[in-house]
């Protein structure tokens, strides 16, 4: 969209001016020209984009300017590129022709730009767009997005009005194993009407999670692949081995077909298309009789099984609809006693009834207006749009009032929302890589008062996150255990047709997939590609991309599964007799040689063609091959502002050191898969950075300073074998750090710990994890008591390492007051740690794996006022454990898991009545049989509604 092309343009520009003046050597008093009148086309932006849709010749105009602004954006950038790198500020009169020719096209195509944005201004004036030279509407436009940033005390994620009678009958059916009932049970409706919110509530019912061995639930896309989806289950069975990606389909759903068939499993396939999506899964699934095993599909067409128990969905009533419409626009109306006026109810009443029953248009009317604070006049504008909306065309209908969502976005929002159209269908997006892509793509940004402010753009990308999740805009997938913050999030399918067609109305990004990878010759003229099939990246012919992202293979599995590398292996594997013969050798070799290069020119030609490129999103889930070594070429991109290479297979064991020309990045993601890799030490250049993922492991020669990244926020595998201990008291604005062992003090004073210095610089860190493994060496109790002294924020704390001998949890006056999250695994405590734990104030949830050395551990009373959930997973050696009177008094889930020596559950849990759930997961059969009905320890756990055994 134009309003943000134009911000993105004048934040580059301003930034240039202020920060890298030098690389504008010659230009100046142009480029500051330039900046002043995009900054007057920004005001006036304002109001054409709210009258674009009404006007279609403003529509074409916004369409011009948007384009405008991507030109004067890339004339700046390439200058800075061709002047300000090659001559490091140095150029002169004197310097040579080239350059003296370079200023003066430069100016020219300046000027032009101008009067470009001058007639433009002129013919938007002509038809009532006028310049906001007093300022008030873009002061109103600051105050909406201050509005918009205020927290919202409730946030509806799921809303299950209409379909508990539904979710009860399901979960009967399901657990039924009489052999009349049938093995498969589908939900059919139109899109819209909560087959996929059903689906979920099944899932995560109590009765369902105790009755199933397996339970594995997977999104299936238009374009489904049957492969991802029988791995997808085998993950979520926790039975996905390494082995299996290299197993031939016909084995990998054989070893799905066997844990049906002997397990009793619960399998949710969410969305699914055609007869042939199912045909094409079924040969992994028992059929019915031979297996205890369930399958529960959602499906549009209820033909897709025709022998299925089918649940056909049915709109709401008009009872639902407005009980629905309530729990979105007035959210804490029971709890508070507000009523609403009566005109109100009226409209509200009548707009529900034009969503003709449907939830998601439903929910999503609610969610422009639960923005509008119960004004009765804005109430009626938005009545008066939904009607005349729906009266444009015949074809249509409820689910159309979606639409009106993005027409009332405010117009910083707008961008947010279309860059979701990157994702492929059911994709879980990462909230924290989202908000890194908006911040890097210049979408989000922050002026320099509220920088000087404290206010950080990731705060603001949060806040843009939650006005949408508040508009029913974007569905929550998870939050985090700690501060309940989104984590993912996914969208609806009609939804993303919206962003989608939007997207493409805008130009706002062009998207490889199945439906034009394998006919795409050239692409020009895009500045943003997102590639979710494979193809060849010389088809892209546009040297102003800004973003380029990879949601599939960067070079094809299938690619090399058809080349005579694979094939001279299989030979070798049944000929062992012949691979003395070197012919077979030079073959082989020769094939691995050929894909290297392959690899080696897609990086290449990226690197040296898309020299503005801001984004380059390389983060793949599946095959990761990335050929040769990361060519040096990839310094050419100075501008690049977002890195991400996880995860990809170099076969090279160094990164290049001209990474340390990418001055600009905001986010460097490391975390290849090498073993070990080294790591130059240039990342201290990148004084902008503020999420730094390193590799998993370094070299031992890797030595890296980064005590000039005052402005981190993440940093993701710090050690202090790798890194210098001393720079984290330089990082003075990091939230997050997970430290890789060894992490050790030196120098240290055993005697008085107040004596050591400082170790963490930040009173912001909110998250610490240190993970360690079996090889490194453990960690010193005394270091640990040092470093948690000065993270006196933190509400999350993981400790995935072993203590020296003899070792056990720090004094309670070292732990952060916040803390509400603490897992501990494989500490192996010499002494019970609970006596330090339960003090903690504000510990809401404690996960102990295989962290106890001790035989008995005691809860006492008043311990652990305010924890909710407990779990106690292979504490091998625990034998007694006693809860007192008062001890946990607001605990509601416990879970104990193969933690074999246990002998009973402690007395006092008969005390805990807020204890609403308990589950007991491979444990002694006589340790069941204790606390099933009759058993002799039945007594403690009675009240509890749900006792799950597995």
């Amino acid at each position: 969209m134009a309003w943000s092309a134009v911000t993105s343009a004048v934040t580059t520009i301003g930034k240039l001016l202020t920060e890298e003046a030098i690389y504008l050597w010659g230009v100046e008093e142009q480029v500051d020209r330039l900046q002043t009148e995009l900054k007057w086309m920004q005001s006036s932006l304002m109001v054409a984009e709210t009258k674009q849709s009404t006007d279609e010749r403003i529509h074409l105009w916004v369409a011009e300017i948007r384009e405008l602004a991507y030109d004067a954006e890339d004339v700046v950038e390439e200058f800075a590129l061709k002047i300000g790198s090659k001559n490091k500020g140095c150029l002169t009169s004197a310097c040579c022709l080239k350059e003296g020719w370079t200023l003066h096209k430069t100016r020219l195509k300046i000027e032009k730009i101008i009067e470009r944005i001058n007639d433009l201004v002129r013919r938007l004036q002509a038809y009532g767009v006028k310049e906001l030279k007093d300022g008030k509407e873009e002061s109103s436009s600051s105050t909406e997005r201050r509005e918009s940033r205020r927290p919202y005390p409730h946030i509806v994620d799921d809303n299950i009005v209409g379909l508990v009678d539904d979710t009860n009958e399901l979960v009967s059916i399901l657990k039924d194993q009489r052999s009349e009932c049938r093995g498969v049970v589908s939900i059919c409706g139109m899109g819209g009407l909560g087959k996929t919110t059903l689906a979920k509530k099944i899932y995560q019912h109590r009765e369902v999670i105790g009755y199933f061995d397996h339970l594995a639930f997977v999104y299936i896309s238009q374009q489904c692949q049957r492969r991802k989806v029988w791995e997808d289950i085998l993950s979520c069975f926790k039975k996905l081995d390494r082995d299996d990606r290299e197993k031939r389909d016909e084995e990998l759903a054989e070893k799905l077909f066997n844990i049906l068939k002997d397990k009793k499993c619960l399998v949710i396939l969410d969305d699914i298309w055609t007869i042939e999506t199912w045909d094409n899964l079924k040969p992994a699934f028992p059929v019915v009789g031979d297996s205890h095993s369930k399958i529960l599909l959602t499906s549009r067409n209820s033909g897709i099984v025709s022998n299925a128990d089918k649940r056909e969905l049915r709109c709401l009533n008009n009872e639902q609809s407005w009980e629905l419409f309530q729990k979105i626009v007035f959210p804490q109306r029971d709890s508070t006693g507000n009523t609403i006026s009566a005109e109100i109810e009226e409209l509200g009443k009548n707009m529900v009834k034009i969503c003709a029953g449907l939830p998601l248009a439903i929910v999503v009317l609610g969610g422009i207006l639960a923005t509008k604070n119960n004004s009765l006049n804005e109430w009626q504008k938005i009545s008066d749009n939904v009607k005349s909306y729906l009266r444009r065309g015949k074809d249509q209908g409820p689910e159309d009032v979606l639409a009106l969502s993005y027409d009332y976005l405010p117009l910083y929002l707008r961008p947010c929302f279309l860059y979701l159209s990157h994702f492929p269908e059911d994709y879980e997006i990462d909230v924290d890589r989202l908000i890194q892509l908006w911040v890097a793509e210049g979408i989000v940004s922050i002026k320099q008062e509220e920088r000087d402010g404290g206010e950080i753009a990731a705060d603001v990308a949060e806040s843009y996150l939650m006005e949408l999740v508040k508009r029913c805009m974007i569905q929550v997938r998870e939050r985090d255990v700690a501060t309940l913050k989104v984590k993912t999030i996914q969208m609806h399918d009609l939804m993303r047709d919206l962003c989608l067609s939007k997207a493409k109305q805008d130009n706002f990004v062009f998207i490889v997939d199945r439906s034009n990878a394998s006919s795409l010759s050239m692409i020009r003229n895009v500045r943003r590609v997102s590639v979710h099939e494979f193809f060849f990246i010389q088809c892209i012919k546009s040297p102003n991309i800004r973003s380029l992202l990879f949601f599939n293979d960067f070079f094809p599995k299938e690619a090399l599964e058809k080349s005579m590398l694979l094939e001279m292996w299989n030979y070798i594997e049944k000929h062992e007799d012949e691979v003395w013969n070197p012919l077979v050798w030079i073959l082989v070799t020769s094939v691995v040689c050929s894909n290297l290069l392959k690899a080696w020119g897609i990086w290449r030609y990226m690197f040296n063609n898309f020299k503005l490129l801001r984004v380059l999103n390389c983060e793949l889930r599946s095959y990761n091959f990335a050929g040769w070594k990361l060519p040096s070429d990839i310094g050419n991109l100075i501008h690049l502002r977002f890195l991400s290479l996880r995860s990809f297979d170099f076969k090279w064991s160094k990164f290049p050191s001209s990474l340390g020309n990418l001055r600009c990045l905001q986010t460097l993601d490391l975390r290849v898969e090498k073993r070990r890799i080294h790591v130059p030490n240039v990342i201290w250049r990148m004084e902008q950075l503020r999420h730094l993922y390193l590799p998993r492991r370094c070299k031992s020669r890797t030595k890296l300073k980064l005590g000039t990244l005052r402005e981190l926020l993440t940093l993701v595998n710090f050690n202090t074998k790798n890194c210098y201990l001393k720079d984290l008291i330089n990082m003075t604005n990091l939230r997050e750090l997970v430290m890789n062992s060894p992490f050790n003090i030196e120098n240290f004073n055993e005697e008085e710990l107040g004596k050591n210095p400082p170790i963490i610089g930040s009173k912001y860190l909110h998250s610490l994890s240190i993970v360690s493994n079996w090889i490194a060496r453990p960690i010193n109790p005394r270091h640990l008591a040092h470093l948690l002294s000065g993270c006196t924020s933190i509400c999350k704390l993981l400790i995935d390492a072993k203590m020296i001998e003899m070792g056990e949890l720090p004094e309670y006056h070292y732990f952060s007051s916040h803390l509400a999250y603490i897992h501990l695994k494989w500490c192996k405590f010499e002494k019970d740690p609970i006596p330090i734990l339960e003090k903690l104030p504000n510990l809401r949830i404690l996960e102990a794996e295989g962290s106890f050395g001790v035989n008995e551990m005691c809860c006492s009373g008043q311990g652990f006022p305010r924890l909710e959930s407990l779990r106690l997973l292979n504490v091998g050696k625990l034998e007694e454990w006693k809860v007192d009177e008062g001890a946990m008094p607001s605990l509601q889930r416990l879970e104990i898991a193969e933690c074999r020596k246990l002998k009973m559950l402690p007395e006092g849990l008969r005390f805990i009545t807020t204890l609403k759930e308990l589950k007991i997961e491979s444990m002694p059969k006589s340790f069941k049989v204790k606390l099933e009905e009759g058993g002799e320890d039945f007594y403690k756990v009675k009240h509890v509604p749900f006792i799950i055994f597995q």
